[in-house]
């Protein structure tokens, strides 16, 4: 079962709330009483959006929470083509827009000097690198940077489908001239 940040699933005698982005709360069924432990910091939200304060933050979560439908649906073990795959299906089921093995052109001095693939690009906005791994290493982290500056979008994301989904949210810089 995937959790949604808009679900609520019980756990121990009490409730567990998700309220991201930074809180998880619990409340209990018993007598009445109600406690709320804070796993981290609030972070403060602007009205009527819980992920406001980041660059495509609605979008990369629900990419998120999509790449956990998949693995709790397919289980560990596969190529990252399947899983790539799957998450394109399971967007798209989701009403979102999303293309697949989507080219750019890497330039150098106003020369095209090579081309990237990327697995997915979720509504033209965000890149998603599928990868198949014990840890997202943080040479996945710098090619999706790398990507971003070749494609010119600004937000990225490495979803990593090893033995549980572990996912990684990457900002572009800003570009260096050389």
């Amino acid at each position: 079962m995937a959790i949604r940040s808009s679900e609520l699933v019980s756990r121990r005698n009490g409730t567990m709330i998700l309220d991201f982005p930074g809180r998880i709360s619990w409340e209990m069924d018993a007598h009445g009483d109600k406690t709320s432990e804070s796993a981290t910091a609030a972070v403060p939200r602007r009205p009527g959006s819980h992920w406001g304060h980041l660059p495509h933050g609605d979008l990369t979560n629900l990419v998120i929470g999509a790449g956990f439908e998949v693995h709790n649906t397919l289980g560990a073990g596969f190529l990252e083509a399947v899983y790539a795959n799957a998450l394109t299906v399971e967007l798209r089921h989701r009403g979102v827009f999303v293309e697949r093995n989507v080219a750019f052109d890497v330039v150098y001095r106003g020369v095209s000097v090579g081309r990237y693939v990327a697995d997915l690009v979720v509504d033209r906005k965000v890149i998603v690198e599928t990868k198949v791994a014990k840890a997202i290493d943080p040479i996945f982290r710098a090619q999706v940077s790398n990507y971003l500056r070749a494609s010119g979008l600004g937000v990225g994301l490495v979803v990593n489908f090893g033995s549980s989904v572990q996912f990684k949210r990457v900002v572009a810089s800003p570009h260096r001239n050389r």
